[in-house]
């Protein structure tokens, strides 16, 4: 019978990682195992950094817990959600062998991730139609199933895309996958959705990993602050392939205080509005005679489809608004995704897309969904 390691590399099953000083169990006063400084730098005022950091924060790694719902031994602290694409696809794919799918338009790292580990990439694109884009769960199974595949990247909500996933479904592949390939689930946006999270599975899905991060609706994405939620066994393999100090002092204690009690409910608020927001400019951009399309978002994004992008993209520019231009992603030739601000911002980028249609910068208008 095929257990969860099974999935992980062979030559890495066992594998300890490196032991760095603050890795072991010692205790106290004068610290002389680590060849740190005995004294701090004159520029540090907290006296805090000539110290090498907690590889996970105990702190931080049970408030992050509380956050998501789960054990703390299920739970991988990095920087950002990058570094744990990058960990799952290096401590599972044997370069020139395994293979990464995932269903485009979608978040790039995947992708760049399975390049640098010499592993295939796989694509299994997503289904534009009425209701926005979904992914084709059949089509991504029978890729998964007939191809080496080692690791199955979803997004929800989707980037750029901003679609939510339906836990149904997400189960009924990690189940069809297990034993074969993980299921890894990537929910930096969950919390502007209202869709609940991929972790409820893990109980029954072994093979489920969820991916959330700090960056996003809690204004922390200099912080560097993301984890990995997943079965014990394989956040123990993760972290022996994880750099030896993965969480800057500075940068774990400033996670830390934005997961107060009170910072959360200012956080809750923001989201709230951030979902306001959404929702009054979509209903704007679907009355411009420029917007093709604008989809149905769970994310603090919007995606629209423009019947001349470029003059819309340089619009935005041209009143100092950056977004980002998706034309060079798969079947986005024409879109902009536009990330939701404050009620302020907003109305510029706005402004500035009705005066491109005033100037007679559109072409055709077709039907907004």
């Amino acid at each position: 019978m095929s257990t969860l390691l099974d999935l992980v590399r062979p030559d890495l099953r066992g594998f300890g990682g490196y032991k760095s000083a603050r890795s072991e169990a010692l205790r106290g006063d004068v610290w002389l195992n680590a060849n740190e400084s005995a004294w701090a730098n004159p520029a540090d005022a907290t006296a805090s950094s000539r110290r090498y950091p907690d590889p996970q924060p105990l702190a931080l790694r049970a408030a992050l817990a509380s956050l998501y719902g789960c054990e703390p031994e299920r739970l991988l602290i990095g920087r950002g959600s990058d570094e744990a694409i990058d960990l799952l696809v290096r401590a599972l794919c044997v370069p020139g062998r395994d293979a990464v799918l995932i269903a485009p338009p979608v978040f790039g790292m995947y992708a760049v991730s399975a390049r640098l580990q010499g592993a295939s990439l796989l694509e299994v694109p997503l289904r534009d139609g009425e209701a926005g884009f979904v992914p084709d769960f059949d089509a991504i199974a029978d890729a998964a199933l007939s191809q080496p595949v080692k690791l199955v990247f979803l997004c929800s909500p989707g980037n750029p895309t901003g679609e939510a996933l339906a836990l149904r479904e997400i189960e009924a592949l990690a189940d069809k996958l297990a034993g074969r390939a993980l299921v890894v689930v990537d929910e930096a946006y969950g919390e502007f959705s209202g869709a609940e999270s991929a972790t409820t599975l893990q109980a029954r899905c072994e093979n489920l990993v969820v991916l959330r991060t700090l960056s996003k609706a809690h204004a922390l994405a200099a912080a560097r602050i993301g984890c990995a939620i997943a079965d014990p066994a394989l956040i123990s393999v993760l972290r022996a392939c994880q750099a030896p100090y993965p969480v800057p002092t500075p940068c774990a204690e400033l996670a830390l205080a934005g997961l107060s009690p009170q910072v959360l409910a200012e956080t809750r608020q923001r989201v709230a509005l951030v979902r306001a927001e959404r929702e009054r400019v979509r209903e704007a951009l679907v009355k411009l005679p420029g917007v093709k399309r604008v989809y149905p978002s769970q994310g603090n994004f919007l995606l629209a489809r423009f019947g001349d992008a470029e003059t819309a993209f340089r619009a935005l520019l041209g009143a100092g608004v950056v977004v980002r231009d998706q034309r060079a992603a798969p079947q986005l030739g024409d879109a902009l995704r536009i990330t939701i601000g404050t009620p302020q911002e907003n109305d510029r980028v706005l402004a500035a897309l009705k005066s491109c249609s005033a100037a007679g910068g559109t072409v055709t208008r077709e039907a907004a969904a």
